[in-house]
């Protein structure tokens, strides 16, 4: 089974991307969902090469076979003349160390146990940094309320939106629960500009519900509520933004769980 490691590598690798990517959308845990036709071409060219590998290496042994039934048709004596010259080459093939076969582990996981999207612990080592943004004026928010939005932008209308356009207006965010050693317990959503090693925290801070205590940890909720003015404007005492919430309700985590830049 040596001989055909990299050729088992290579077809390994390749199925967990097309996996991922082709026949679900697993993919969109890790990358944006622009990138899928590079993903499905990508892992079809390995399980290609892979295949291709394996058929390379199950011909040499047999190549090698047809030449040695050639050579001995060339009688005795030839066979005594050249036994010496050839007899060392066949058959000492030098394998590569077993360690090798740790390679496969990752693209074992891949394919069997994708790991999960980036969740609360991941929001919690994000400091609060936010893009350096003015205090200015945004574009009115669409007629009717619960206006749905993401958090990334509640959290800039709530922090630099010199118009507080948000006063007075019910909205309607989904993301996943963290919290902090107090109790205090926010919805919050990592968002991503290329994939999940860029993936950055927003968080809303939640209070004024009824229940008896905040939903589990990374649980993913959606909650309606009303903004509650925090701290000065662009300052970090605004930061994170509230939200009176009026409803919460849990919800299944979305295919995509990202919000895009």
């Amino acid at each position: 089974m040596r001989r055909y490691g990299s050729a088992i590598l290579l077809l390994l690798t390749g199925a967990a991307i097309l996996r991922i990517s082709l026949f679900s959308e697993l993919y969109l845990r890790y990358v944006q969902s622009g990138l899928r036709p590079y993903l499905v071409v990508s892992g079809a060219v390995l399980v290609l090469l892979g295949a291709g590998a394996g058929v390379v290496r199950w011909r040499g042994p047999h190549a090698e076979e047809e030449g040695e039934e050639g050579e001995e048709e060339h009688g005795e004596g030839h066979g005594d003349e050249h036994g010496e010259g050839h007899g060392g080459g066949h058959g000492h093939a030098h394998p590569g160390p077993r360690l090798a076969w740790l390679l496969a582990l990752p693209a074992l996981a891949l394919l069997l146990f994708p790991p999960p999207a980036l969740g609360s612990y991941s929001a919690g080592r994000e400091a609060a940094q936010r893009a350096a943004q003015g205090v200015g004026t945004f574009p009115a928010l669409p007629s009717g309320d619960p206006v749905r939005l993401t958090l990334a932008e509640f959290s800039s209308r709530a922090i630099y939106d010199s118009g507080r356009s948000l006063k007075g207006r019910t909205v309607r965010m989904t993301g996943f629960v963290t919290q902090d050693d107090d109790g205090t317990w926010y919805v919050t959503r990592l968002y991503v500009t290329c994939c999940a090693a860029d993936a950055t925290a927003s968080k809303v801070e939640i209070r004024g519900t009824d229940l008896s205590g905040p939903p589990p940890t990374d649980a993913w909720v959606t909650v309606t509520g009303t903004w509650r003015p925090k701290g000065e404007l662009g300052s970090d005492a605004a930061w994170p933004p509230v939200l009176d919430a009026g409803s919460v309700v849990r919800v299944k985590q979305p295919s995509d769980p990202y919000e895009k830049r």
